[in-house]
């Protein structure tokens, strides 16, 4: 089994889109860091300050972060592992098959059960029609690849 790769993102942007996105990053992160120097008198005192700083930075991070390509929300299904993007600011999670107890697999979601005893669940919602399947058939094919226990099970009420 080759390394599958499914997009989890609505629509994804051009190279241009993406070029200003890096660029207008690299312009928040700069505004804030002159904001900061030309204020730093009176940061000890003004608390809203801090909160413009911050949201700037913030925003400037998740910009450059996405103009990188690097906030794209995705699932990796290999051989032994499975990666899962399911947010654009965190990093992505990594499952060994042997970090994996079993696998159920509804209509609208993927709940990994590991064998820590978290689980992790993968949301495709109505967003996703057309990823669900393929997924669903990828999962399968890992699940019989690396014995694991998988289960369809239908959202009851």
């Amino acid at each position: 089994m080759e390394n599958q790769y499914f997009s989890l993102e609505l629509n994804k942007g051009s190279k241009l889109t993406r070029i200003f996105q890096l660029l207008f990053g690299i312009v928040c992160g700069l505004v804030a860091i002159i904001w900061t120097i030309l204020n730093i008198s009176r940061l000890k005192s003004d608390a809203a300050l801090w909160i413009t700083i911050i949201l700037l930075f913030c925003f400037a991070y998740y910009q450059v972060m996405s103009g990188l390509g690097l906030a794209e929300k995705f699932i990796e299904i290999s051989t032994s592992t499975i990666k899962i993007k399911k947010n654009s600011l965190f990093p992505a999670q990594k499952i060994a098959s042997s970090d994996i107890e079993k696998i159920e697999m509804f209509p609208l979601n993927i709940v990994f059960f590991l064998r820590s005893g978290k689980k992790v669940i993968l949301r495709f919602g109505t967003t996703f029609p057309d990823v669900i399947e393929p997924v669903t058939k990828s999962i399968d094919s890992f699940c019989s690849i690396n014995n694991t226990p998988l289960e369809f099970k239908n959202e009851v009420l």
